[in-house]
């Protein structure tokens, strides 16, 4: 998993729009998205370009090796969602 997004996230799915592999997840038009509490990093598809990092509003996207330690469960949060 090249990025992860930790539990600060809102939403506001701007990094969903610059992720040039569709690989955050649930969007808006997706089952589940309300009750979800925030998105997620498909380990499997993303590509460690780091387009989401800059659009990031509330900086909820880390590198894996970058994920500060207040946010560790994050790692794991975003692995499970796709398992």
């Amino acid at each position: 998993m090249a990025y992860v997004i930790t539990s600060s996230c809102t939403k506001d799915e701007l990094c969903v729009q610059a992720c040039p592999v569709d690989c955050i997840h649930p969007k808006a038009d997706e089952a589940g998205f309300a009750e979800i509490p925030q998105l997620y990093v498909n380990p499997n598809d993303c590509i460690d370009c780091g387009a989401c990092v800059p659009v990031c509003p509330t900086n909820s996207v880390f590198p894996l090796d970058e994920v500060p330690a207040d946010f560790a469960g994050a790692v794991e949060a975003n692995a499970a969602y796709f398992n």
